[in-house]
């Protein structure tokens, strides 16, 4: 995380509705050996954001670990890019990233393979329901295939204790300046950046 407060302070809501509305991020645990264990994952956030349901393949090597539950981190990015000095349109700038990241810290654990279907099915609700499409449901499935796949994979939990977000947009610089570098990131061809630098969030008091 920056740390500059600058970029730093976002509520707690806002920082949990990023990561609601992304709903994926990269899950870090440590076990003890030379570097954390890492994996790419979908999840679900609870509405008091206490909670996120996820699931991992059975043979993900966080699954031997959480033969007990473990500390654990999941970090959500969001939109990012180079911001030119130049697009400042004043003097003495330098290169700079902007970027947006969630980090939710808590722990993490294994859940009944009881409850994997229900998960699955929130999940896909979820997604599914920003298509323009009629929604795809699980009852499509051939009986039982769907049963016979979740045994690969298991559901986890991670009890959130830590939420802490990175805004960094260039909310530093004075507005005309930080609008102008906006202006420069959508002309570069990154159009969701650029509405970020437009509307960055409010200091929290």
């Amino acid at each position: 995380m920056h740390p500059n407060r600058a970029f730093r302070d976002t509520g707690r809501a806002r920082n949990l509705a990023f990561a609601r509305e992304q709903g994926f991020g990269i899950l870090t645990v440590a076990d003890g050996t030379e570097a954390p264990l890492v994996s790419h994952v979908p999840f679900l956030l609870n509405e008091g954001g206490t909670e996120a349901r996820l699931h991992l393949a059975r043979p993900n090597p966080i699954v031997a670990a959480l033969a007990t539950p473990r500390s654990a981190r999941l970090v959500i990015a969001g939109p990012h890019g180079y911001v030119s000095p130049d697009w400042y349109r004043v003097e003495d700038q330098v290169p700079t990233w902007n970027y947006v990241a969630v980090h939710l810290a808590g722990t993490l654990d294994l859940t009944p393979q009881e409850g994997l279907h229900d998960l699955l099915d929130l999940q896909s609700a979820q997604f599914e329901s920003r298509l323009p499409k009629t929604p795809w449901t699980s009852d499509k499935m051939t009986d039982g295939l769907m049963e016979r796949m979740m045994r690969a994979i298991v559901p986890a939990r991670l009890t959130i204790t830590d939420v802490d977000g990175t805004w960094k947009l260039s909310q530093n610089k004075p507005e005309p300046v930080r609008l102008a570098a906006a202006d420069g990131v959508e002309a570069a061809g990154d159009p969701a950046l650029a509405a970020l630098m437009r509307t960055p969030p409010a200091r929290t008091p």
